[in-house]
């Protein structure tokens, strides 16, 4: 489970071009979310939805901005 988290924030890192820190910090207000999940650290099933909700809630911005600024 702890595999399929950090694979999808590094795909979120990857798509954004954000900083390791700075997606921490913008997914789950921790600036070393990424360093700690690549160690094996815990991370609470609530904390696991809190990041994909803000990896969506994120990609839904950034296609609404993509969008106006093609319009």
């Amino acid at each position: 489970m702890q595999d399929t988290i950090l694979s999808e924030v590094e795909a979120f890192i990857a798509d954004t071009g954000l900083s390791e820190h700075r997606a921490g910090i913008l997914l789950a207000r921790n600036g070393k979310l990424v360093e700690r999940l690549r160690a094996g650290g815990r991370i609470w099933p609530e904390t696991q939805r809190a990041i994909r909700d803000a990896i969506q809630r994120e990609r839904e911005a950034r296609l609404a901005a993509k969008q106006k600024g093609a319009a």
